[in-house]
């Protein structure tokens, strides 16, 4: 990503220097396709566990305090099912009410994903975007290099009309199982959609580049439809509520 936020290309290797944490962890039966690869909504928990596994051992103030706006996945190679994988996570960017968090994904040595990932502090009673404290930024910019990142979001401007001509509409049912703690569609339920896509288009596999705006929450007992589009070499996804507010954009593009 560059310093306003859009994406230019993968992002940037490890740093050398700075806070930095890593975990290894297997490909669990639960975690792949039936072809036995590793699912995009499972690689998006491994984010989010990773994500707090290094707030709690930084030692964050409000760890839990924190919303995705923005996630982009570069898949080069799927992991498979029982494979081993080492997880490395840090601080890319930051901004003054969020960051971003960037995580490495290595199996059998090689890089096989790189995420990216625009996450934002929120008072959770309000949840309105909160300032970056004095100590957490002194914390999480060590590894950043003096980057700034900026919370715009992109992929959602200037798409076509969601009724469009060659738009495909599938109602999109929402389950319990799908929400989180902050009572919220949890942020690895939204790469489903994806997932489905994927598996209804055989041959459309990495590598891969994927992002997700979040531009609204879906709630418990809200009647989801999936608008897909395909527009010159990436394919659009976008969660559609009732009054044709706009949840969620997934952006693809293969190759």
């Amino acid at each position: 990503m560059s310093d306003t936020g859009r994406s230019t290309g993968l992002p940037s290797p490890v740093p050398q220097s700075g806070r930095m944490f890593s975990t290894s962890r297997k490909v669990r039966l639960g975690d792949v396709t039936p072809k036995g690869r590793l699912r995009l909504d499972a690689t998006a928990r491994y984010l989010q566990d990773i994500a707090t596994d290094d707030s709690l051992d930084g030692n964050y103030s409000e760890p839990h305090s924190w919303v995705v706006r923005r996630t982009e996945m570069w898949v080069t190679a799927f992991p498979k099912y029982l494979d081993e994988i080492a997880l490395t996570t840090w601080c890319g960017a930051l901004g003054s009410h969020w960051a971003e968090r960037r995580t490495q994904i290595r199996c059998g040595g090689v890089v096989a994903i790189e995420a990216a990932a625009l996450w934002v502090r929120v008072d959770f009673k309000t949840m309105k975007p909160v300032a970056l404290a004095k100590d957490l930024v002194e914390l999480l910019s060590s590894a950043t290099n003096g980057r700034k990142i900026s919370s715009r979001l992109e992929i959602g401007k200037n798409l076509p009309n969601l009724n469009a001509d060659d738009a495909t509409v599938k109602d999109w049912p929402i389950r319990f199982s799908d929400m989180d703690a902050v009572g919220h569609l949890n942020n690895a339920a939204y790469w489903e959609v994806l997932e489905e896509y994927l598996g209804a288009n055989s041959g459309k596999r990495a590598p891969l580049h994927a992002t997700i705006e979040h531009h609204g929450a879906v709630d418990p007992g809200d009647k989801v439809r999936i608008v897909t589009q395909n527009l010159d070499g990436r394919v659009i996804l976008r969660h559609v509520l009732e009054d044709d507010e706009v949840a969620a954009v997934t952006q693809l593009i293969l190759g």
